[in-house]
């Protein structure tokens, strides 16, 4: 669901699930809203409230910002994605790439979150940039939690799964505007190596 309305009724339907059923929202429904780009302040904390787990979908910062800006206005497309307000929430949140929309490419997610740069340079939402560290959570640790894995993935820990990836810079230090450029180097998978990237 991109629009307000969409969010509305997934919103509402969730309130009508919980009223039938008679069950309290607990923490652990782990209800996903699926990008919710443009949900509204009041939404967000209904969000809080029901303890919901909201993905959002920065890549379209840079696919389609110039659009929104000429279709939304600034002020409305500068709220799309609004990864920075959530996490003061300290709303759990992830990001995903919607493939086959945009490319499966965490990375690029992660440039797109940090920066929200469109296609023709404008930054779409300065307010919600965030920090190459949580846009690194967004698809790692919050990603896991999302899924009910946080036992097994998410963070590299003692009895946890040894999957990870080696990369060839560091998105914590880099230019932020850089983090796009940034490749696998090698691919760990519980342990054993899946790709390694050609010696150049």
């Amino acid at each position: 669901n991109n629009g307000d309305a969409a969010t509305d009724m997934i919103l509402k339907a969730h309130e009508y699930a919980v009223k039938q059923t008679g069950q309290a929202t607990d923490k652990d429904r782990r209800i996903v809203p699926i990008h919710t780009q443009f949900a509204r302040p009041d939404q967000l904390a209904a969000f809080k409230k029901y303890n919901m787990v909201p993905s959002f979908f920065t890549n379209h910062a840079y696919f389609w910002g110039d659009v929104h800006i000429k279709n939304l206005g600034e002020k409305r497309a500068n709220s799309l994605s609004p990864l920075a307000t959530v996490d003061k929430m300290g709303i759990p949140y992830t990001n995903h790439s919607d493939d086959t929309v945009t490319p499966v490419d965490p990375l690029f997610s992660v440039w797109t979150a940090v920066n929200r740069t469109s296609r023709t340079g404008q930054v779409i939402g300065t307010d919600e940039r965030i920090t190459p560290y949580q846009a690194l959570k967004a698809i790692t640790s919050n990603a896991a939690y999302q899924y009910f894995e946080e036992d097994t993935k998410g963070t590299l820990a003692p009895g946890k799964l040894a999957d990870l990836v080696i990369l060839d810079n560091n998105p914590l230090t880099i230019k932020p505007a850089d983090i796009r450029n940034i490749k696998v180097v090698k691919t760990i998978k519980e342990g054993n190596t899946i790709y390694q990237r050609p010696v150049q």
